[in-house]
């Protein structure tokens, strides 16, 4: 594990391109009527761009091949191979291209293949070593620092939440109004980072992650394909498959993934974790808080 010192990577400062639906906002003015009519149709469709050629496109917005091969050309594409590699380049990015055509019912089997799939592949690489690892990691640690920033917050959230049932010391970061710094000034090797880092990560993601682990502080790294690359900083890394037959990800194996390890950690401290969720629960009827 390299914990060496901080160095930026290309992919955390380099000006992304615009995407399609991008290009056709910033220059629809300039388009005449039948280009317009092209690119209304890509806009309604772009789920369905990796999959169409320039032939289907023209018969399907009602235009000339001459004019969406002009389109292509506006927006600065050499042709539909090139706008089609551009669309799967998207979508294997994380970026929500496109809907459900309107009226039209979801493939809720096809969902439900795809969601079954993600978590065999998520609990099949974590396997029983490594979620021992990682629970040691969660329950002998001084302090638990979770860390998630835009897609990340939920399942990081989540995690915070259900390991404060089974210990002490369970912190959120960043917190409103602040930055990681302030969570990580007092922490070293007693502590443990973890870090969710899905894609579509802010920039400077790698910059933290190498920062924590500069630190001394262990890194517990879980996030999807794209995240491996930051494997190198991590003293364990734990892949969450995201795939969805929608535009949007799921995040369902990152949930139950959260689900596992925070049980791991309650069932490792059985006597400390019952004491603690009955003060817990004493507290609950003392305020009122739930029904």
């Amino acid at each position: 594990m390299n914990r060496g010192g901080v160095q930026a990577r290309p992919d955390d400062v380099a000006e992304r391109p615009l995407t399609i639906g991008q290009r056709i906002d910033k220059s629809y003015g300039e388009l005449s009527p039948q280009e317009q009519r092209a690119a209304d149709f890509i806009l309604d469709h772009l789920t369905d761009l990796a999959i169409y050629s320039g032939t289907e496109l023209a018969h399907r917005s009602g235009v000339s091949k001459a004019t969406v091969s002009r389109l292509f050309r506006r927006l600065g594409f050499e042709n539909a191979q090139e706008v089609r590699e551009h669309a799967r380049s998207l979508r294997s990015s994380g970026v929500p291209v496109g809907g459900a055509t309107p009226g039209a019912s979801a493939d809720l089997s096809a969902h439900l293949v795809r969601e079954v799939e993600n978590l065999r592949r998520c609990l099949d690489a974590l396997g029983p070593e490594r979620l021992e690892q990682a629970i040691s990691l969660l329950v002998h640690s001084r302090s638990v620092v979770v860390v998630g920033m835009r897609n990340s917050f939920a399942p990081a959230l989540h995690l915070r939440e259900q390991l404060a049932q089974a210990r002490t010391g369970v912190l959120l970061a960043p917190q409103p109004g602040q930055t990681i710094a302030e969570e990580f000034a007092d922490r070293d090797a007693r502590d443990v980072a973890v870090v969710f880092g899905f894609r579509r990560r802010p920039a400077g993601f790698a910059r933290l992650v190498q920062g924590i682990a500069a630190r001394g502080v262990p890194v517990l790294l879980i996030g999807d394909a794209s995240a491996r690359r930051y494997a190198e900083f991590a003293q364990l890394w734990l892949e969450c498959p995201i795939d969805s037959v929608t535009p949007l990800d799921s995040y369902a194996s990152a949930m139950s993934l959260v689900n596992v390890l925070a049980s791991g950690a309650l069932a490792a401290r059985p006597r400390d974790a019952r004491t603690r969720i009955a003060s817990i629960n004493t507290l609950y009827d003392a305020f009122g808080e739930l029904e």
